[in-house]
């Protein structure tokens, strides 16, 4: 599965910014995607992830703010980020893999095979 990012880039507080992240299953089943983030000197963190076509979990510091959506027939992976913040900041990464987002451990980064290469998010 190749996962690519785009859509990152520089805004100031307050602003938007929509991430996408288009998927190439390669015969390979994946039903569920998702998205991390990365700052500087951080630990990568889990921020949202959807399963099926339409459920979704999210991080509290991004819940009413994100917004994850899915389109099956592009396999393609979506991320609405409005009233951004400077802790926004950071590289975000879209993740796939076949159960994670329904499974206890969603948010852990193990838990998920495929990986993009992410996609820079600046909030000044």
């Amino acid at each position: 599965v190749q996962l690519v990012e785009s859509g990152g880039g520089s805004v100031q507080a307050g602003g938007s910014l929509r991430l996408s992240c288009a998927g190439s299953r390669d015969g390979i089943s994946v039903r569920d995607m998702g998205w991390f983030r990365q700052a500087p000197g951080k630990e990568r963190e889990w921020v949202a992830c959807i399963y099926g076509d339409s459920v979704a979990r999210y991080t509290g510091s991004v819940k009413d703010r994100f917004t994850i959506s899915k389109d099956s027939n592009k396999a393609t992976l979506y991320l609405e980020m409005n009233s951004l913040e400077p802790e926004d900041t950071a590289m975000y990464y879209c993740e796939a893999d076949h159960s994670a987002c329904a499974i206890n451990t969603y948010h852990l980064r193990e838990t998920w095979n495929y990986w993009g290469q992410g996609t820079q998010v600046t909030v000044s």
